[in-house]
């Protein structure tokens, strides 16, 4: 006898009935939809923030994703550098389990649970951090930093200094989308829709030193930097502009702000980013794989930063809360167990080696670029990369992503293995291959006409 529910058909329902049918249809907080179903419901419901693709994942085991045929793909995004332990692991799941066994998921921040300060252990530990303050994203991380930042201005002010609100940030920078956070990212696109945003932010050009001394002055609260900037094209910050930027923010008391959102928790072979390049800043922001795929993040700062905060100032309703703490630990627990923060340099080493090849050996390739496995292909070309990932997607079921139109940027499971990397440049190979096959043909020159 065959249970399964029918699937649903969105395309003509009306709001009420659709509401109804999700209703019916619901077991256990599930729903039997196909992709086209989705499609329809999603463009009737939702608000229209994601231009997604078409494909409808229902399960993941270790690197790979499988669609509702059963299909797997090769995961080289991990929900965007979220998934670092994959998907189905052991240790999350019996992290989670054991939790849920408590009957505690939540509990308000007024009151105590068992996880948070051991937590905030390790992750002072892996940072070189003195306070932690847990929230539930990134932006929520990074909006934190940011108001630490102009409180502690506000303390030194009352303790005789001169120092002012204005914070500095970095050109192709990316920090989020609230309102704060969109106010420190450089991108048009994502703040000049929401303007006036937060006042008081200017733009450097990125690993321009001269620059940033020329900007720099007793305004400045805060300097912004990703150590590796993500959405911006996979570039590192030099190695003199971070060390610049410390030597200013030491004069003057101002915060010099590490953005590891997507860089951190071992992404690049190293806990965070700043410390392949031993430069500890005042703060930092963590978040992405944290806690395995839930919602979690975290602003680590020293104590001299952490003077300016008191009880009432800053707060959140469901950062820290025992469920996400518990998988958090496991997450670190099996980094650590498992060395892969040296998997990850060794094997993002290798896969940064193959994609250097293949820009030696293919003119539609202009640079490789990153650490560990938070690497970028840069293409001459924003029509070649966005075919090459579409392709790679709907062909090789490979999933990649494109960020600042020419880049493609890779951020796989910490779990990928070399022949996982093999998989992948033989995938790409072949389809730059016949792409560039193709341009040829068409570039190439119409012969003489014969007229007899």
């Amino acid at each position: 006898m065959d249970t399964r529910l029918p699937l649903l058909d969105f395309t003509n329902a009306n709001q009420n009935r659709t509401e109804s049918m999700i209703v019916k249809q619901e077991i256990g907080g599930a729903t039997n939809m196909n992709l086209v179903a989705t499609q329809a419901a999603e463009q009737k419901l939702l608000l229209s923030t994601y231009d997604r693709h078409p494909i409808l994942f229902t399960r993941g085991d270790g690197v790979h994703l499988y669609d509702d045929a059963g299909t797997p793909y090769l995961d080289l995004l991990s929900g965007i550098g979220v998934c670092g332990l994959g998907y189905n692991h052991p240790a999350i799941n019996r992290a989670i389990t054991a939790q849920l066994s408590t009957g505690l998921l939540h509990t308000s921040n007024l009151f105590f649970h068992n996880h948070t300060a051991t937590l905030a252990l390790k992750l002072t530990e892996i940072t070189g951090m003195d306070r932690v303050f847990l929230c539930n994203s990134g932006t929520e991380a990074w909006e934190a930093a940011l108001k630490l930042a102009r409180a502690h201005a506000e303390l030194l002010r009352k303790e005789g200094k001169r120092i002012g609100t204005r914070v500095l940030a970095l050109e192709h920078s990316f920090h989020g989308r609230t309102m704060g956070s969109v106010a420190t990212t450089h991108k048009h696109k994502y703040r000049e829709p929401f303007q006036p945003v937060m006042p008081g932010v200017s733009f450097v050009p990125f690993n321009d030193v001269d620059a940033l001394r020329a900007a720099f002055n007793e305004d400045i609260c805060a300097i912004c930097i990703e150590p590796l900037q993500g959405e911006g094209g996979i570039h590192p910050v030099s190695q003199e502009f971070f060390e610049v930027a410390r030597a200013l923010c030491d004069a003057t008391g101002a915060l010099l702000l590490a953005d590891e959102i997507q860089s951190g928790m071992g992404r690049t072979g190293k806990w965070c980013a700043y410390q392949h390049y031993g430069i500890q800043p005042d703060v930092t922001t963590l978040a992405k794989p944290i806690a395995g795929g839930l919602p979690m993040g975290a602003m680590c700062c020293n104590e001299e930063a952490a003077r300016a905060i008191t009880p009432g100032m800053h707060g959140t309703t469901f950062g820290g809360g025992p469920l996400v703490c518990a998988v958090a630990l496991a997450v670190i627990d099996e980094i650590e167990r498992s060395s892969l923060l040296n998997h990850v340099a060794e094997v993002g080493s290798y896969f940064k080696q193959r994609l250097e090849s293949l820009a030696a050996e293919h003119a539609a390739v202009a640079e490789v670029r990153g650490m560990g496995l938070m690497l970028g292909m840069d293409m001459h070309s924003d029509k070649v990369a966005a075919e090459l990932q579409t392709r790679m997607m709907l062909e090789k079921h490979i999933l990649l992503n494109r960020t600042s139109e020419t880049v493609l940027r890779f951020l796989p499971p910490f779990l990928i293995t070399r022949a996982q990397v093999d998989e992948t440049i033989a995938a790409m190979e072949s389809l730059i291959e016949e792409i560039e096959t193709k341009q040829a043909a068409v570039a190439e020159p119409a012969g003489e006409a014969v007229h007899g």
